[in-house]
């Protein structure tokens, strides 16, 4: 089964005919990629669905080939593919401003340089960089912070910094580093996978200018926290599951609701601790156990068993609960 959606005639959305669209504070969702399941070729026909069921619950915008949408999985060709199959369904489906971001992480300046020039003439509107790690031992003092000049300075696309300490050996890029590179003019904003909110603190309060540096939450259950901490949102996996809790959260502390913000943060926060351990062989079993729709991930990744899927299951229930009710 496929994700429902229903959308007016195609429209126009051509690379010239659209400027880039604002990145604003908001929920942002990093989708997953979808595969056939007996073939594992890319589905490009979900990969539309899903990004409109998305759009029309009222998120702020999509990001494709995070780390929940297996980029690194797909073949260059895929990755465009990808790429263009969201921008067309956004587009023909009456989100045309809808701003798209895609992962152009790769282990040397030219290559990440290279991606974001692709990711630029396929659509996207920005691109979410990892930092450079595989030679991690052999990095200088200042070899990051170059890095991040490099891509920017080259890139067609603004750089949203992606501070993943997991997957890059480890490196966390510390706040004095993201304060200094916030001051180039095309590196717009950070995803905050760290987890760590006295970060996303110290970062958003230098800015002078809070909108032209937006610092996100890396994961849903941080939201709340995120925002009080003056941050603008979140790039969060659980979307994927429920994109209309996680607006909602926003939404309510916007409205200074602060006391039933926090009681949806919970139910979003015990969710997304389903979808942290189970990676996005979780959020998938859980979205075709749910949703009717999500197959697997491409191998090596495992196909659950009925005993995994029964507690991916059981894990996601109170929040698709929650999320059936808004």
């Amino acid at each position: 089964m496929s994700p429902v959606s229903t959308c007016p005639k195609e429209a126009s959305g051509s690379r010239k005919a659209q400027a880039r669209r604002q990145l604003r504070a908001g929920i942002y969702v990093p989708t997953v990629c979808f595969f056939e399941k007996e073939t594992e070729n890319l589905d490009v026909q979900t990969i539309g669905k899903h990004a409109i069921r998305l759009a029309q619950a009222g998120v702020t915008g999509l990001a494709v080939h995070g780390s929940n949408g297996e980029a690194v999985h797909l073949s260059n060709e895929e990755r465009l593919s990808a790429i263009e199959a969201t921008r067309k369904a956004l587009d023909s489906c009456g989100f045309p401003n809808m701003p798209l971001i895609v992962g152009c992480s790769a282990q040397s300046t030219r290559e990440t340089v290279k991606l974001c020039n692709q990711a630029y003439a396929a659509g996207a509107d920005y691109a979410l960089v990892l930092a450079a790690s595989y030679y991690k031992a052999l990095l200088q003092s200042d070899s990051i912070l170059q890095f991040y000049r490099d891509v920017a300075d080259a890139s067609p696309l603004p750089i949203i910094i992606y501070n993943y300490p997991a997957a890059v050996s480890g490196l966390d890029l510390d706040s004095d580093t993201l304060i200094t590179l916030s001051r180039h003019p095309n590196i717009v904003g950070c995803k905050f996978t760290c987890g760590n909110t006295g970060k996303i603190n110290r970062v958003a309060a230098a800015q002078e200018e809070p909108a032209q540096f937006l610092c996100f939450g890396g994961s849903g259950d941080f939201t709340l926290q995120t925002l009080v901490g003056g941050g603008s949102g979140i790039i969060g996996g659980i979307g994927n599951v429920a994109p209309k809790t996680c607006v909602r959260v926003m939404d309510l502390y916007s409205q200074g609701k602060l006391k039933e913000a926090s009681r949806v943060q919970d139910i979003l926060a015990r969710g997304d601790w389903a979808a942290i351990q189970g990676g996005v062989v979780g959020i998938k079993s859980a979205m075709e156990t749910h949703l009717g729709y999500g197959g697997f991930a491409r191998k090596p990744l495992p196909r659950p068993t009925g005993v995994m899927t029964e507690t991916y299951a059981k894990g996601f229930k109170e929040l698709v609960d929650f999320e059936r009710t808004l």
